[in-house]
């Protein structure tokens, strides 16, 4: 991760970036940290935030092995996102607790709270899990619920890079292939968004998106003078 960090950080900043890390509180999660931070020297990490709106889905208190296979196979009939775990939380509990935490990392960056030279380069890397990491990346690119439930679950240790178009919107066609987010059951759409922020602006992804206006709206094609 240092070196992907370090040649993606070789444009203006040259050598000067740093890094600041967000880390689920659950034991796997800080374990993976531990060894990723063996990669890094001092100078280059800023710090650390063990942030607990990033911890995984809630499955239940006690997870016998055979009611938790009934219980994934109801998940699959009802909708892995709406499916709420008995005493547990439904991916759009999740969602809810994500949305408060993208609001405090804006503010974050907003703020300088991360304390960066302005000379410096800043790069954020969020230690979480899988359902966590597609809920924030659904909540960040505002995919559908449909669009969510297309994606496949993230390995052991496998990470997304969201890198800073030239047009100011963060994106996944840097340095990831069309293939890739193939695999990762991104539909053709999904995958077009991403390219156009690789050089579009925000005005040009309003002008590009498709917003399924046909899913509800009958009349389109008609004009002001036709209704």
């Amino acid at each position: 991760m240092r070196a992907l960090i370090s040649a993606q950080s070789g444009g203006a900043c040259g050598e000067n970036w740093r890094v600041y890390f967000y880390v689920s509180p659950y034991e796997r999660t800080r374990t993976t940290l531990r060894e990723v931070g063996k990669a890094f020297s001092r100078r280059r990490v800023i710090g650390v935030r063990e942030e607990c709106r990033i911890r995984e889905q809630d499955f239940g208190n006690f997870q016998v092995e055979e009611r938790m296979r009934v219980i994934k196979e109801t998940r699959e009939r009802f909708g892995r996102f709406f499916y709420r775990f008995p005493e547990g939380e439904s991916a759009s509990d999740v969602y809810d607790r994500v949305s408060s935490f993208l609001e405090s990392l804006w503010r974050d960056v907003d703020m300088n709270r991360h304390q960066v030279d302005p000379s410096s380069e800043l790069n954020l890397v969020i230690v979480s899990h899988g359902l966590t990491s597609r809920v924030f990346l659904m909540k960040w690119f505002k995919w559908t619920v449909e669009e969510f439930e297309r994606l496949n679950n993230l390995g052991n240790c496998e990470f997304r890079v969201m890198e800073l178009g030239a047009g100011g919107e963060y994106t996944f066609g840097i340095h990831h292939t069309e293939e890739e987010m193939l695999a990762w059951g991104m539909s053709k759409d999904m995958i077009d968004d991403q390219m156009v922020r690789v050089n579009g602006s925000r005005e040009t992804l309003n002008d590009c998106c498709t917003l399924q206006l046909d899913e509800y709206f009958d009349l389109l094609d008609v004009t002001d003078d036709e209704e």
